[in-house]
């Protein structure tokens, strides 16, 4: 015998309860959550937005302290004028993209290395990122002293095995790239911590899939750990492209822009135009400085992300 089973059904629904009950609740909801923002705001457009606009305004400008005079595009056109600023350019395009790579080549190695199943592999990476911690000051104050050409522990250890140093940063040939090799030391912690953060992040799957096939250690890395650290790849490449563009701590503590205007990139220029009192052309400085970071990351910021999103 069949038994027929009745469900009990509920009050019947109005067809546009549901979206009016949603509406009302957009409608009375609270905007206490947006007042976090607030803080965050003023400070964005107190220590930026603002500071970013009246350069711009007194960059058109001969200041001091207590006056200005508008002069237009002057201090533009003598600041390109200047025969050191050429040099600057060039030193700031080599010193960005030099750091930059070997950042990006070295920091992959060693998150690779860093990541395999090696002794002590924790304190490797202490050691890595230790330099990362220290004042970039102290770094150039060290290594100057280090790289000192009569003195320095440098030169002192390459004479003890017959080797001859070089002037690191007394030879016009050496000092911009000693200066790099440095600032390379130094960063080279948190470039590493990238990679290593996007090595950890591939599924060993892949690996184990690959061997499987029998693929070697060189295809493993070409096609499946090369391609798969991209976004690493690129955050590292956009991070010491900023950071070496707008150089200038290290540099200044190391080699003062010299010998001569041999190490000079643009932010030392920049401070010695302020250091002799033309602060209208130091402030005009400090816009072409901003126009030439944005016109080389913005484009390869998009250019790095677009192939992200395409694969």
């Amino acid at each position: 015998m069949a038994v027929t089973t009745t469900a009990t059904a509920g009050p019947p629904r109005s067809p546009g309860s549901r979206p009016t009950r949603a509406a009302t609740r957009r409608a009375r909801r609270s905007p206490y959550p947006s007042w976090f923002y607030l803080p965050s705001a003023v400070l964005y457009v107190v220590l930026f937005a603002v500071p970013t606009f009246a350069s711009f305004y007194f960059s058109l400008t001969r200041w001091t302290l207590t006056d200005t005079e508008f002069i237009g595009l002057d201090n533009f056109i003598q600041f390109f004028r200047e025969p050191m600023l050429v040099k600057g350019f060039v030193n700031t395009f080599v010193y960005g993209f030099l750091t930059s790579g070997l950042k990006v080549v070295i920091g992959l190695l060693l998150g690779i290395l860093l990541t395999s199943q090696i002794v002590a592999r924790g304190y490797l990476r202490s050691v890595i990122f230790f330099p990362v911690l220290v004042s970039t000051i102290g770094v150039g104050i060290t290594f100057k002293v280090l790289l000192d050409p009569f003195d320095g522990l440098v030169n002192s250890a390459l004479a003890a095995i017959g080797i001859t140093g070089p002037g690191w940063l007394t030879d016009p040939a050496w000092a911009l790239f000693s200066v790099a090799l440095v600032d390379v030391w130094k960063g080279l912690g948190i470039a590493t911590l990238i990679y290593i953060a996007g090595l950890v992040a591939i599924p060993q799957e892949y690996y184990e899939a690959a061997r499987v096939d029998g693929a070697g250690g060189w295809w493993c890395f070409w096609s499946i750990t090369l391609p798969l650290v991209r976004p690493a790849t690129a955050t590292v490449i956009l991070l010491s492209l900023i950071g070496g563009l707008r150089s200038f701590d290290l540099i200044w503590a190391m080699t003062n822009g010299g010998p001569g205007f041999t190490s000079d990139v643009i932010g030392s220029v920049i401070y010695k135009q302020y250091q002799a009192g033309f602060y209208g052309l130091s402030t005009a400085g400090n816009v072409v400085l901003f126009v030439v970071v944005t016109a080389i990351i913005v484009p390869i910021s998009f250019l790095l992300n677009r192939r992200e999103v395409e694969r």
